[in-house]
């Protein structure tokens, strides 16, 4: 257990590129490979890290959020570990703003770090999937004598539009930052030597630009001074090319899986990586395993199912003739007979329908939650709670990218979203 460090998750954007996801919660509250949560990924990582003194930064639709934390993670009294919750608040001291960026949040609650027995200050986004040992950076961040470390990855020069990305001296320190570069000019100004990246240890093969992270490890006196001394908003688009100039900035080389999940496409398309037989991200680990609420659900019960290359969470009811393939299948999904599902993420019912719940459905001729015998879901995203009715057709096969369908289902980067809690009538046909 590291006893000086204190980790800050960031988790209180409005998510607005995950819409309609976020339509109802936090980003980091969204659920992920049928069973987790996006903040699931930076709190387990802590955890295996040995970091067990978390503060999550909360502001926008983060009651579900706040739920899960509560029922999740929860430290025995003689470790002195938390996951404490820092929703943004009126005080007299912060005045009555909200958070106005990621910096400011930090800023407005530097009273939390500047209690005694912390030297370093861990800073987390709650919307990436990655693995990573935080003792280590924080071993290389003492050894170099860096006032700030920030977790980089190398990209092609083609990859890293979206992307920060920072040069090094043959020190590793870093001496200049380009903020999402767009022309050739803007990154061959920052581009790293491939000998420095492969002393690192770390395979260059034409990747020479090393992209920001979001993963930054402070001196706790150096994080106070620089949100202290200005009215910086944000971290990567502020503070930290202003600690370049100030402060000495080291880069700590990781070349491991890391996915930043910003948008509907990132997120489609790291789910279904997960359910490949060779996914780049292992959910299974020996000594660094995902953490998440436990729910005491029955095994999965799958009948005279035909599936392949995907993952079923705890709960599902699969019948027979169902067709399930490179595809998430989220907590007690229930799927009717004969069911083609390809290319999908489901996540799942929150609860299971009641005798009650059966009878009302029944009275006002609703579809049960799940998914009716004999429908198509192809390329798609269903949200929790949904009813889909039978001989439902869900298959964008006009390759539109952008469209809103109706009031719950709408098209984002070419993958149909069904709105949490829709419901879909027998023989709807989507697009």
């Amino acid at each position: 257990m590291i006893n000086n460090v204190v980790a800050l998750v960031l988790g209180g954007g409005r998510g607005t590129r995950l819409i309609p996801l976020t339509s109802y919660r936090s980003k980091p509250a969204v659920p992920l490979a049928g069973k987790y949560r996006l903040i699931d990924i930076p709190l387990s990582n802590c955890i295996n890290s040995g970091v067990n003194r978390i503060y999550v930064l909360t502001q926008f639709l983060s009651v579900s959020l706040h739920r899960h934390i509560r029922r999740t993670y929860r430290f025995d009294h003689f470790s002195g570990g938390f996951v404490e919750i820092l929703a943004a608040q009126q005080t007299m001291q912060s005045g009555t703003d909200w958070y106005q960026g990621t910096a400011d949040a930090v800023r407005k609650n530097l009273r939390y770090l500047e209690q005694p027995g912390i030297d370093f200050v861990l800073i987390l986004s709650g919307d990436q999937l990655y693995r990573m040992n935080f003792a280590e950076m924080l071993r290389a961040h003492q050894s170099s004598g860096a006032e700030v470390s920030i977790a980089a990855k190398p990209y092609a020069a083609t990859e890293v539009s979206d992307l920060g990305v920072m040069q090094v001296d043959k020190q590793g320190r870093v001496i200049g930052f380009v903020e999402k570069p767009k022309t050739e000019e803007a990154v061959r100004s920052v581009r790293t030597d491939p000998a420095w990246i492969e002393s690192q240890g770390v395979r260059c093969d034409g990747r020479e630009c090393l992209a920001s992270m979001g993963i930054y490890l402070f001196r706790r006196d150096t994080i106070v001074k620089a949100l202290r001394d200005t009215d910086d908003h944000d971290f990567g688009r502020q503070v930290f090319p202003s600690a370049i100039e100030n402060s000495h900035v080291r880069v700590y080389l990781s070349d491991g899986y890391w996915e930043d999940i910003g948008t509907i496409g990132a997120f489609y398309r790291a789910n279904l990586d997960l359910a490949r037989s060779s996914p780049a991200f292992d959910l299974p680990s020996a000594t660094d395993p995902i953490y998440s609420r436990p729910r005491f659900l029955p095994p999965a019960r799958i009948e005279d199912a035909t599936i392949r290359q995907s993952l079923i969470a705890d709960g599902c009811v699969i019948h027979s003739g169902a067709v399930i393939e490179n595809s998430v299948i989220g907590l007690r999904c229930h799927v009717g007979q004969g069911v083609t599902i390809r290319n999908s993420v489901l996540m799942g019912a929150d609860e299971y329908e009641t005798p009650d719940d059966e009878q009302q459905r029944i009275r006002e001729k609703l579809p049960r939650v799940g998914i009716g015998d004999d429908s198509r879901i192809e390329g798609a995203i269903v949200d929790k709670n949904c009813r889909i009715g039978q001989g439902v057709m869900i298959c964008n096969e006009a390759g539109i990218d952008q469209a809103t369908l109706n009031d719950a289902c709408q098209i984002r980067d070419g993958v149909i979203v069904v709105q949490k809690g829709a419901t879909l009538a027998d023989g709807t046909r989507l697009p």
